[in-house]
């Protein structure tokens, strides 16, 4: 008997029972679904994280000042008061083959007034490099200038939801005088929204104004020390050297000894996506983990059915033996109709999964990718499955004795 022929009986045998074949058909199914729906999050999940380290800005390394605890109480980073403006400008002056861009930052919480309007927010102290850092652009209006940060302008530039909050729809902004804390700002540009990232902050609700403004008019500070740096690199290849050479130049600023730990702490993208992604992939191995469990059930359930059709059809298969059917040829019949089995549920768990993945994702606002890969690899799946949970029963099915099988009432 060739192939073809055992291919047409094994169809045959499985439309006797289209029930039992059905709910066969649905275990793998389900188990499919589970998978594609797995690998789909899993992609999101690393697309979602790329675009959001992405947004905090362009070949990024933050450095903060080192921690200061109140007695058991750590103040967390940027609390310290160890790093200044002008360790900034010596990173920039000086690392220039490794840095294209440095702007100290300074933040404060004010209360915003304009009219009888109100807001409370943040304002952030930063300079004129914080557009090419972190992917800012200024769509109404101008940012101010390296000369308005030397002269500690009062100048400003706002996010549109400080715009909305403060000014009515029809209303433009640029030129406008707000009040900070008790002070007044001008403000000279309205930054182009960025939105909401993906763990609900919202990115547009920032004031920037120059850092040095900051420290005189809204800290009132005497020191010239800044919560952070941000620095963008030219090159993420030159990572490891720029933060030896950083890590060198700043010790050397702040007089510290061999024996002495560094009194600034130092945070990258790269060092991000890795902390982030560790957890993300957690997730997805647990849902891969569930994934194959609920395969792995319907290969049993698979597994049963067969064993069940076996026992049914010990006649069938006696007088197909004693009419010269090989074992060999069982063998091939029975195993063939596992894998038919496990294969149309495959296919349609893999069409369901699809579009269950894109559901997941507008309910959830996620980003999901089904790849074509995965979804052939989905459906190899399936027909491994069939084949490795259809093979026992086939190979009963091969080994029994025709004349007994004959016998079988």
């Amino acid at each position: 008997m060739n192939f073809a022929t055992i291919f047409k009986v094994s169809l045959k045998s499985l439309g006797r029972n289209p029930i039992r074949s059905f709910l066969s058909c649905l275990g793998i199914g389900i188990g499919i679904v589970a998978v594609i729906l797995a690998m789909a999050i899993g992609e999101g999940a690393k697309t979602m994280l790329v675009r959001e380290i992405s947004s905090l800005g362009n070949n990024l390394v933050m450095l903060f000042p080192e921690r200061r605890n109140q007695g058991p109480v750590s103040g967390g980073m940027g609390q310290g008061q160890t790093m200044t403006a002008e360790d900034a400008e010596a990173i920039k002056r000086e690392l220039g083959h490794l840095v294209q861009g440095v702007s100290p930052q300074v933040r404060t919480s004010v209360q915003m007034m304009y009219g009888a309007k109100n807001w409370a927010g943040n304002v952030q102290g930063v300079s004129t490099d914080i557009l090419g850092i972190s992917n800012w652009t200024v769509g109404d209006g101008r940012f101010f200038t390296d000369e308005e940060t030397r002269l500690a302008a009062r100048v400003c530039v706002i996010g549109t939801t400080v715009k909305s909050n403060l000014f009515a729809a029809d209303e433009d902004p640029v030129g406008k005088v707000i009040r900070l804390k008790n002070m007044t700002f001008k403000v000279i540009g309205v930054l182009e929204s960025k939105g909401a990232n993906n763990w609900g902050q919202d990115q547009d609700d920032v004031v920037m104004a120059p850092y040095t403004s900051v420290h005189r008019y809204l800290q009132r500070s005497k020191f010239n020390n800044v919560n952070m740096m941000n620095i963008s690199l030219v090159t993420m290849d030159d990572l490891e050297d720029a933060r030896r050479e950083i890590g060198a130049l700043l010790r050397q600023r702040h007089h510290l000894a061999d024996w002495e730990d560094n009194d600034f702490e130092t945070r990258d993208t790269t060092e991000i996506m890795n902390t982030i992604g560790s957890a993300t992939g957690i997730v997805g191995t647990l849902l891969l983990i569930f994934s194959v469990i609920t395969l792995v059930v319907g290969g049993i359930g698979i597994m049963n059915i067969m064993l069940v059709s076996v026992t049914e059809r010990i006649r069938e298969i006696g007088l197909r033996m004693s009419i010269g059917a090989t074992p060999r040829g069982i063998l091939v019949q029975f195993c063939l109709e596992a894998m038919v089995l496990s294969t149309i549920g495959g296919a349609a768990g893999v069409a369901v999964g699809v579009g269950a993945s894109y559901a997941v994702g507008a309910a959830a606002g996620w980003p999901v990718l089904v790849s074509p890969v995965s979804a052939v690899y989905a459906f190899a799946i399936s027909s491994v499955v069939g084949l490795f949970f259809g093979f026992y029963p086939a190979w009963r099915a091969s080994k029994l004795n025709p004349i007994d099988c004959l016998r079988y009432e």
